[in-house]
Formats: structure tokens, sequence, C-alpha cells
């Protein structure tokens, strides 16, 4: 099969690999979609981050080179032993997160902050491939009414959804979101979904402001201190990931106010002593738990529609030229998808 193996920053080759067959709790999909993700396109620009070198992932036993993506859905084809409850031909979305079900976290639930925590497609193998071996418990089966085309969505959705949850949106708060990409964009989308009172939202890209508007935001700008207004925001979310961002989110943010902090850096500060005066409170999330189910619910039963943020689909031999070098070319593209299958020379 076809498959985009990370070697290396800038090394993403498109190459043929055998299939891995499904052993014990295991499942192969044939991958219909596949998104690219910010923390693909990081592995690529500059890594490894995340991507496992040397030593292999303790919960995939895979080490670099492997096959990218995270964000991907597909149709069941072979089914290790000791699965139940998935046949072939179930259409399914895939929840990559590896999970090994013995640590003090995963046995009260919390398995996204699980102790070997990671993903199929940044620290084992994932969905940048014509098939895919996961585990099953990574698999959702998805009704009638859900496109493989949404369910290509869930992940990035379930992050914004998790943050979403986390933040505790009371019905009516103000909601500030600063940086537009996918998840910024879905944040958006979701907030208003739970009750969110007047959301503002800020980018420097025109489209993105555009399209986060169509989303649910009232206002949208560059500036995300003169959208909050002299009060600020009650909930404000940073999906960039730099110290400016942080600081603009902390300036946006009411006195008692939250912010969600998603974007993802290194070393940041912060003025304590502002902090504490203004009873502000820093919040973070990674990943995501339990909220497959609900993405699944409102799509199939309230027809909500999760693929607007979708810019292009591109075949998987091209994932370099049009997928990660177009997405650091500028931000004419928000989501990229991949189409394994679909095969153009």
């Amino acid at each position: 099969m076809r498959a985009a193996l990370w070697y290396g920053a800038k090394d993403v080759r498109v190459e043929d690999v055998p299939v891995t067959p499904p052993g014990p709790g295991e499942v192969t999909i044939e991958v219909a979609y596949c998104g690219i993700c910010g923390s693909d396109l990081h592995e690529y620009a500059d890594g490894p981050h995340a991507v496992p070198v040397g030593e292999a992932h303790p919960e995939s036993g895979v080490a670099a080179p492997l096959i990218l993506g995270h964000e991907f859905c597909g149709t069941v084809t072979e089914i290790g032993s000791g699965v139940t409850g998935l046949v072939p031909g179930d259409r399914v979305a895939v929840e990559p997160h590896y999970r090994c079900g013995r640590c003090p976290r995963c046995l009260a639930g919390e398995y996204n902050i699980c102790r070997h925590f990671g993903f199929a497609g940044l620290m084992g193998h994932g969905g940048l491939a014509e098939r895919a071996t996961v585990p099953a418990y990574m698999l959702h089966r998805l009704p009638e009414p859900v496109s493989l085309e949404q369910a290509a969505v869930f992940e990035p959705a379930a992050v914004a959804l998790h943050a979403v949850r986390r933040a505790g949106i009371r019905p009516g708060e103000s909601v500030a979101v600063l940086g537009l990409g996918p998840i910024g964009l879905l944040v958006t989308q979701l907030a208003a979904r739970y009750g969110a009172g007047r959301i503002v939202a800020a980018d420097r890209s025109p489209a993105r402001r555009e399209m986060a508007l169509r989303l649910g935001a009232a206002e949208t700008g560059a500036d995300l201190a003169d959208l909050a207004g002299g009060e600020g925001a009650d909930v404000t979310f940073e999906v960039v990931g730099s110290q400016d961002t942080l600081r603009a989110c902390l300036a946006a943010t009411r006195r008692g106010g939250r912010v969600m902090l998603l974007g993802l850096t290194g070393t940041v500060s912060v003025d304590a002593f502002a902090l504490v005066n203004n009873e502000q409170t820093i919040m973070t999330s990674v990943g995501y738990r339990d909220v497959y189910p609900e993405l699944i619910r409102m799509v199939a039963e309230e027809g909500v529609d999760l693929a607007g943020i979708i810019t292009s689909t591109i075949p998987l031999e091209h994932v370099v030229r049009d997928g990660f070098e177009a997405l650091l070319r500028g931000q004419e593209q928000v989501k990229v998808l991949v189409r394994p299958g679909e095969q153009r020379w």
C-alpha cells in the first residue's frame, strides 16, 4: 500500500509499505480521509516534537520512520481476534488516543492524560495511508446520516469540544477566540452550540474571520482587546501558542474570567501580580475524552455541519506539495483532507 512516512524535518516520503495485519484487539480499516493537523505540520517543518526517534513509544511499539496522520476515518476491512461489535464494512471514525488502561489516570477514566499518552499518527502509525491498523478501542461506528467527510473532522472537533466543556461556559457568557485555524474555528462553532452569548474572534486572515462569522461569531477582527471591549470576555480561548497571544488573551479577559490555553508552545511567562489581582484563571486542555459519541449525535440527529472548515481535498501522492508546503506558505488553506485511495500522479 502507499503511505506517507515521516523520516525527519522536511522529509516526508510517500512510499510502498506492507499492510500490517490486525493482531489481537486490533482492526484494519481502509482509510477514506485523513486531515492534516497543525501538529503534523510542526513535525514536518521542524520536528521531531512528538514523533519517537530511536526508542519506540511504549503503547504503539513504533519509532520513526512512521506513518503520519491522526485525523482519519474509513471502512473496516479486517478484524483481529477478541474484537467484538465491529464487522467488515462498518464505517468508522478513529479516536486516535493511545491508552494503557492500567495507570491511575486511565483507571479514573481520564485516558487522555494516560501515563503513556500518545496518538496514532504521531507516536505510532496513522492514517496517511491506504490502510491503517489500530486498536479496536479507537473506533466508533458511524450511523447512516454521518458521512465519512464529516467524520474526517471529528478529531479536531473533539479537541475543540473537550476544551469548550473544560472551560465550563455558562449560558450567555461572552467568549473570545484568538487564532482561527481549524481548532479555533471549531471552538467558535461549538461554543455557540453550548450556549455562549456574544462570541468574538480574532485572526490576521480575512478569509478565516469570514468563516468564523458563518460559524457563530458576532464580530471578528485582528485585535482581540478591541473586540472584547473594556470589561473583557468571560472566557477567552488562546489557540495560537505564543507569549504574545497569551498576553493578549489575558488582557482581553475580564476580572475573574478564564483563559483556556490550547495553543502549543514552549516556555511562557505571566504577570503573576496582575493574574492574582484580577483573580483570573488559566486553564489547559489536551486531546479529549468521551466526546466522539456526542459529536456523532450532533451530526446525525441535529444536522450540525462540522465539515465547513474543509478547504481542499488532495490525493496522497501530493501530500507534501499540496498539503504540508501549501499550509506552510500561507493562510488560504484551513483544513486539508487527504484521500489515500485517490491516485493522481
